[in-house]
């Protein structure tokens, strides 16, 4: 377990925080995120507030916002910039083996064809039974590609994601130390990024059957379930989740953190800003249920 007393004297530029009613934690979290280990968070904004679950035992605050937080329920870290300072303490813990997942060599399954122009870390790797890695493709520690999958040539898998924080005027990248898990049957096609999630607990996954074209980016702890496919040159914003039997059209971009529902659709071109619901097909920029973007299309060919 952590404390946050150990860490913080090891961060510069922070300074005036104050720690109160201190616990233990595992690790580092969203207050959103579905993890049942004992968990610090950040809060920077009261809307999050009712988001807290049971099993958060320190709160990284504001001053302000500390003041209408249930008393003794979990600790409190007082500082004027709670994001900053949460992402530079996950940065710390970089090589903390209380943090971090465990080391292992990497484990390749029977009957693979993997080609000598690929590379694949010696570390941290499961590769499943009959699987396929074409020329140039990379694959980085923590990732888990099932049987039978094919990964072809020039595809990314488990790379570090775009997640970065703005500090007066300097950029601070935020590692990631989380994982990818490929599921059975898939096939990821050329010069296809898949990253790696930002946090140790969490993988970015794409389940059983899904099916990636080309030149698609995936991002950090994105969850695809089976039977999904993702046609070339499509976004997928970090954490967010494609529920089974979905179609993801030529080009869409789907935004961050929402979620597509079963049997949906987002269309080709389609930019979508907020979840769609279980067989609905979304169309546009931003997106709309489909039938009403015709509609809108229709009375605009007509000058309406």
């Amino acid at each position: 377990m952590i404390l946050l007393s150990e860490l913080i004297p090891k961060i510069q530029d922070h300074q005036n925080v104050e720690v109160s009613n201190e616990k233990p934690f595992q690790y580092l979290a969203l207050s959103a995120s579905k993890i049942t280990e004992p968990v610090c968070i950040f809060l920077d904004s009261e809307k999050y507030v009712s988001d807290i679950k049971d099993n958060v035992s320190m709160v990284i605050t504001t001053k302000e916002i500390s003041k209408i937080l249930p008393k003794n329920q979990f600790g409190i870290c007082v500082t004027e910039n709670p994001r900053i300072l949460f992402f530079d303490i996950h940065n710390t813990l970089k090589n903390d083996i209380r943090y971090i997942k465990d080391k292992f060599e990497t484990k390749i399954g029977e009957d693979c064809t993997i080609s000598a122009l690929s590379s694949i870390s010696k570390h941290n790797v499961i590769i499943g039974n009959h699987v396929t890695i074409e020329e140039f493709v990379v694959i980085r520690e923590n990732t888990i590609i099932g049987d039978y999958s094919i990964i072809r040539a020039g595809a990314k898998i488990g790379g570090e994601g775009y997640e970065f924080k703005r500090t007066d005027n300097l950029i601070t990248s935020v590692i990631h130390l989380g994982g990818v898990r490929i599921g059975r049957n898939v096939e990821i096609q050329y010069n296809s990024c898949v990253d790696k999630a930002v946090y140790p607990w969490d993988e970015t996954v794409i389940g059983d059957y899904s099916k990636i074209d080309n030149l698609v980016h995936i991002a950090h702890a994105v969850k695809i379930e089976n039977n999904v496919m993702v046609v070339a040159l499509s976004g997928i914003g970090g954490r967010t989740v494609i529920k089974r039997d979905t179609w993801i059209g030529f080009g869409a971009i789907i935004t961050n953190g929402i979620e597509v529902g079963v049997n949906a659709r987002a269309n080709i071109g389609s930019v979508v800003t907020k979840s769609i619901e279980d067989n609905a097909s979304y169309s546009g920029n931003f997106a709309i249920e489909h039938q009403k973007f015709i509609r809108f299309m229709k009375n605009i060919s007509k000058g309406e």
